[in-house]
């Protein structure tokens, strides 16, 4: 060999060296433990610093390129759920292939010098459907999710041990480039069962994770409820959260144990009809150096969120609130991939902290973004003139239990006479339900706003009745993840003296596959005001990333070459569909667009930018209506107090047990002094001093909410979210007052409070007065 190309070699040798720093070789063994405060590779103190994006929510063909934004941002590590539900979407089925092949994700980021953070679940919540649990567990009417029942355990193992076929020798140990594996998560938000989570991890490591700390995340306030001594704790948290105290208790509890935030909130998710989530770039990037400069290893959640296709987005609940498409979450990394200003902020900051081998590369160029002219979708196929075979049943059964699992069902049956003012009753309608009398609408009902009865007109004796119930996503978090679709129990009619249910129906189910929205029978008409499929074609001289435009659009799904892209409604805050270019193709594309209210103009056009704020909801989301004042003259109190300055949660014990239906709390003063009163999370307790279910509540009232600049209503204050919370609007003075209705009488012993996580605690309640009542307030 001539010394010249010695040379050269040895030159490039070094350079890998240089590149690779701490960064995971390929087929090269290492090890990772847990030290003396820190974590440790090969030995040598390591402090992750994780990005979170999902491979679900990125096309395949854009893996790559995400991973590389996110090295580009300092980042050494990226974490990742793994979504059981997208992968066994029938019952022993598993699939593993193309977008679903999670063990070559891992693989492009240990090519690029990236460590993986794997959380396997089985539960992983994520906004994702179900919490990613598969929808055909609820075929067993009795099933109790995330519990030791067997069968829930049992199917968890087969999909477990099949998630450890696929990554487990990806283990760095292995020479592979996975660091660490989670163990459920958040558990101790859902109950507390040690056996439970003990079950899970040894199902785990029974998939073959044994080589890797294995670690369980929570919330500061509930990570000790289900603690295992031989678990890593991690705790998770958002932007502008006090760091100190937020690892106060972990501390104290280990104080050997290397502190991480497993998931550092970058932004926040979004709902249909709500304002478009945004959080401070500032406070992110000084969030983050704070746990730097602490030494504390983290996961920014997240760095790239991406998009939630087709139909695999969920929901929150209470009270029901279904997740957009979009899953941009206001992430460094833009929903398309592109740097925004916030990333190029926390990369400024990330590459002062750069580890001292660790090269840092530029940024990617964006992919190319291309427009697309308005065209017209003229081809039309009338839902009602396309009705599957039915399925025949003398009861209404909620979706799962006709086989399906997601999509739309129609159920139809004939009516005995009724009389004006008779009210139809839907018990319950998940999600969204448009009712008909021989073709006619009569009514729609959305199960965001509690809505399950229509009040009908004189019909006569064998009219046909039709529910169109459309599901939205079933929902990801706390028990009302045991969310059937459909009508989940019965349908009656009802007058002052009598109730009947409806029986014998006729089931039609409308699945979201392609192959079913294209098998339509289409002829070339006009626009409908009724549920429809329409499809077109459009021509494409070059291809790039762009932006559906569904403004003219009512409700429903689009899909274009055979790809769901994902869903539309006109309420917003989401009015535009990021359609990867790799998806489409030079020449002829095909788009059909399922419409269940009916288009107001069936064209669509191709954006540059995204519209993911742009809101038209039917009324204002708050509490109060105009003039409405509660009046609490004459209103006697169960308790006066005072809260105490500071972070965290607070009990308050009124010292005897009242009975009552409606709970009212009057805040007189904030501890600043301000005229700003918040509340992250409300409980009440029983007459055991055990917090009360609160899956029925529903906001009464509220004196002020802000709404201006974010999402900050009272039904916030029991939303199962720490991060969240009621704000009253600036410049509204106290006293502040909001009141919940309970569902039914309940005994009361107290409240439990939870102010806001920053340091200076804002809008923090100080002085205050309860009431309980078995009537409703004066107003």
């Amino acid at each position: 060999m001539k010394e010249s190309s010695k040379l050269f070699v040895l030159f490039f040798f070094l350079c890998s060296l240089m590149f690779m720093g701490c960064s995971p070789i390929q087929k090269e063994k290492h090890t990772f433990s847990i030290g003396d405060k820190t974590f440790l590779l090969d030995g040598k103190p390591f402090l992750i610093k994780a990005a979170e994006m999902h491979y679900t929510r990125i096309p395949a063909e854009y893996w790559e390129h995400r991973i590389q934004m996110c090295k580009a941002l300092g980042m050494n590590t990226i974490c990742i759920y793994a979504f059981w539900n997208i992968h066994e979407q029938k019952e022993g089925e598993f699939d593993f292939k193309g977008q679903n092949d999670i063990a070559a994700f891992c693989r492009l980021a240990q090519k690029h010098g990236m460590y993986i953070m794997l959380r396997p679940g089985p539960y992983v919540c994520s906004e994702w459907e179900m919490g990613g649990l598969p929808w055909w567990l609820l075929k067993k009417k009795d099933i109790k999710l995330r519990t030791n029942d067997a069968y829930f355990l049992e199917r968890t193992k087969l999909f477990m041990n099949e998630i450890g076929k696929e990554l487990a020798d990806l283990q760095v140990s292995r020479g592979g480039n996975i660091i660490m594996v989670q163990v459920e998560n958040e558990y101790g938000a859902y109950a507390t069962d040690k056996e439970y989570i003990a079950n899970i991890r040894d199902i785990v490591k029974g998939a073959g994770f044994t080589d890797v700390p294995l670690f369980q995340c929570d919330w500061s306030s509930t990570f000790q409820r289900n603690g295992l001594d031989d678990l890593v704790w991690t705790i998770n948290f958002g932007t502008g959260a006090n760091i100190d105290a937020q690892f106060k208790k972990l501390q104290e509890a280990r104080p050997n144990a290397p502190l991480m935030c497993s998931e550092f909130w970058s932004g926040w998710f979004d709902h249909w009809g709500r304002k478009h989530e945004t959080r401070d770039a500032e406070t992110m990037v000084s969030g983050i150096k704070d746990m730097l400069d602490r030494h504390i290893s983290f996961s920014l959640y997240m760095t790239h969120g991406g998009t939630t296709f087709g139909h695999w987005g969920g929901a929150n609940s209470p009270a029901y609130s279904a997740m957009c498409s979009s899953y941009d979450y206001d992430a460094p990394i833009s929903e398309a991939g592109w740097a925004t200003p916030k990333y190029y902020k926390l990369r400024e900051m990330m590459m002062q902290y750069a580890d001292s081998a660790q090269v840092i590369p530029d940024v990617p160029a964006a992919y190319p973004v291309i427009e697309i002219p308005e065209f017209e979708l003229k081809e039309v196929a009338p839902l009602f003139d396309n009705l599957p075979e039915p399925k025949l049943s003398e009861d209404i059964k909620p979706m799962e239990q006709f086989d399906q699992g997601w999509g739309t069902i129609l159920y139809r049956t004939s009516l005995p006479e009724v009389k004006e003012g008779t009210t139809l009753l839907i018990d319950e309608v998940h999600d969204w339900a448009q009712v008909y009398a021989d073709g006619k609408l009569l009514g729609r009902l959305d199960r965001r706003r509690g809505q399950n009865s229509l009040v009908l007109p004189s019909l006569q004796k064998g009219t046909r009745l039709d529910i169109l119930v459309e599901a939205m996503g079933r929902v990801n978090f706390d028990v009302a993840i045991h969310d059937r679709k459909g009508i989940t129990n019965k349908v009656e009619l009802l007058t002052e003296t009598d109730k009947k249910e409806l029986k014998n129906w006729e089931v039609y189910s409308f699945p979201v596959d392609y192959d079913f929205a294209e098998s339509k029978k289409y002829a070339e008409g006009e626009k409908l005001d009724a549920p429809a499929y329409y499809r077109a074609t459009f021509e494409l001289d070059r291809v790039g990333d762009v932006f559906l435009d569904m403004q003219t659009w009512g409700k429903g799904m689009v899909w274009v070459n055979g790809k769901a892209m994902g869903r539309f409604w006109k309420i917003g805050p989401q009015q535009t569909l990021f359609m990867p270019g790799c998806w489409l193709k030079k020449g002829k594309n095909e788009i059909i667009v399922l419409d269940l209210l009916g288009p107001e103009k069936a064209t669509v056009s191709g954006l540059k930018k995204p519209i993911l704020d742009m809101l038209r909801a039917e009324a204002p989301a708050t509490h109060r209506t105009k003039g409405q004042n509660l009046n609490l003259k004459g209103e006697k109190s169960v308790a006066i107090g005072e809260l105490t300055a500071g972070n965290g949660w607070q009990e308050v014990k009124f010292g005897k047990t009242v009975a009552g239906r409606y709970f009212c709390l009057e805040a007189l003063s904030a501890q600043d002094g301000k005229d700003n009163a918040a509340v992250a999370e409300f409980y009440l307790l029983d007459e055991n001093g055990k917090p009360l279910p609160r899956q029925h509540w529903k906001i009464e009232y509220a004196d002020s909410e802000s709404t201006s600049w974010g999402n900050f209503t009272a039904d916030k204050i029991y939303d199962l979210q720490e991060s969240t919370y009621w704000s009253t609007r600036d410049g509204d003075k106290y006293p502040h007052r909001f009141v919940i209705n309970l569902g039914e009488d309940v005994k009361v012993s107290g409240f439990r409070y939870l102010p806001r996580a920053e340091e200076s605690y804002p809008g923090m309640i100080k002085k205050y007065k309860a009431y309980v009542k078995s009537t409703p307030f004066n107003f």
